[in-house]
């Protein structure tokens, strides 16, 4: 029997392996078809070096427009008699969803405003990519529903140039109000990422 001297352990990499089961049909669609308060939010997941990742994951929880987190149960459950999802039903705001980045590292939701008690609603966002050993966190602010002044503890415990960061740009209307926001995971322009240690 021979004996190997003790080497190094091989490294070993997170991911990705998002395509096979987390994505799921319709996962960026979390309003109600049709509904009149709909609202596009899209953006880029970019590297510190400025390239866009073709990889990551996203995934979205927002209170409804009236400030609910009660969402629609059930949106990722399989009915199994359609096959669908029980709590996209395509009539109730499911409050979550999840979303792969495409090869240009683009991503997109269609989504209801989120309200809040609070004066500064947003949509919460968790990040899986590659390289990541523990998924980010960060939020979405729409300018529409600006904050004012002392009214959101994060906001106001973050310099401007940081803050901004946070809020994602109103685009030229195209059927439906649309906003980007792009997430930089480093570098110059990194958008701020919470920590829930």
């Amino acid at each position: 029997m021979t004996t190997l001297p003790p080497g190094p352990t091989p490294s070993h990499t997170v991911g990705p392996f998002y395509g096979y089961a987390l994505p799921f049909p319709d996962g960026g669609e979390m309003a109600p078809a049709g509904d009149p308060r709909t609202v596009g939010v899209h953006g880029f997941v970019y590297d510190g070096a400025g390239a866009p990742i073709p990889d990551a994951l996203l995934e979205f929880w927002q209170a409804g427009p009236s400030g609910s987190l009660a969402g629609a149960p059930g949106s990722l459950r399989r009915d199994p008699v359609t096959g669908g999802y029980v709590g996209r039903d395509g009539v109730r705001f499911t409050g979550f969803g999840r979303v792969p980045t495409d090869a240009d590292g683009h991503w997109a939701v269609r989504t209801l405003p989120p309200g809040a008690p609070a004066a500064a609603p947003y949509i919460s966002v968790c990040v899986f990519a590659r390289g990541l050993l523990h998924h980010l966190f960060t939020r979405i602010y729409l300018p529409d529903d600006g904050p004012g002044a002392g009214s959101d503890p994060l906001l106001d415990s973050l310099d401007p140039a940081r803050r901004e960061t946070l809020f994602a740009k109103a685009e030229p209307e195209a059927g439906v109000p649309t906003y980007r926001f792009d997430i930089h995971l480093q570098g110059e322009r990194e958008t701020v990422f919470l920590d829930f240690s």
